[in-house]
């Protein structure tokens, strides 16, 4: 989980990995291969986009389409996908995240939880190897929040996927993570487990914004 205050470069980093936005230097390591971000080239950024899906917070979802048209628009369209085959993928995935029996329904139909989960199966058709979510339940309330932090450990763990995850609840970081990337000023300040993080701050800023819960 990467985490830190508004404006740290939390949102910008997630970007810098998908190449939504052009890093001027840097390294990506993916899979013990190292890619220069000033260096790479259009056919090695489509081939790590391809391992890579994006969650938006704020769903991105058609709203005359239904769930399963939503998750399947992609396959179809992008991926040439015979309709029949994408439409199997598709209820797996919404199966997955607990939505079966909304295959049919538009988003103004479901709740903001539910609309997440139609976002998250959009993104689980494409059988990414890293998963980039930006602040995913930030719209929703802590109910459904408490709700969904379990159903996607639960994912993570059946799918057996990296998430990489930004927010800026330090609850959440501490209690959903394996690990905490904190940053601040588009740098990071210390990378660790929960544990480590909370325990043993390398800085101020890290002691003052890990301990404020508030």
């Amino acid at each position: 989980i990467v985490i830190g205050p508004s404006g740290s470069g939390k949102t910008t980093l997630l970007r810098c990995i998908n190449f939504l936005e052009k890093a001027d230097s840097g390294t990506l390591i993916f899979d013990n291969e190292k890619f220069e971000f000033d260096k790479i080239t259009k056919k090695e950024i489509a081939r790590l986009r391809r391992k890579t899906a994006f969650v938006f917070q704020n769903y991105n979802l058609f709203l005359n389409k239904t769930a399963l048209q939503n998750v399947t628009e992609g396959l179809i369209v992008a991926r040439k996908m015979h309709k029949a085959e994408a439409i199997e993928i598709g209820k797996k995935a919404l199966d997955k995240v607990g939505l079966s029996d909304r295959y049919d329904y538009y988003p103004s139909q479901l709740s903001g939880g539910q609309q997440q989960r139609v976002a998250i199966a959009r993104s689980l058709v494409n059988e990414p190897e890293i998963l980039l979510l930006d602040e995913p339940l930030g719209a929703l309330d802590l109910k459904l929040r408490k709700e969904m932090q379990l159903e996607l450990k639960r994912l993570q763990r059946e799918m057996n996927i990296t998430f990489v995850y930004v927010t800026h609840d330090q609850e959440e970081a501490l209690t959903m993570s394996d690990t905490v990337v904190v940053m601040n000023g588009g740098k990071v300040q210390q990378i660790g487990t929960p544990e480590d993080i909370y325990n043993e701050p390398k800085n101020a800023f890290v002691a003052d914004f890990i301990g404020d819960s508030n």
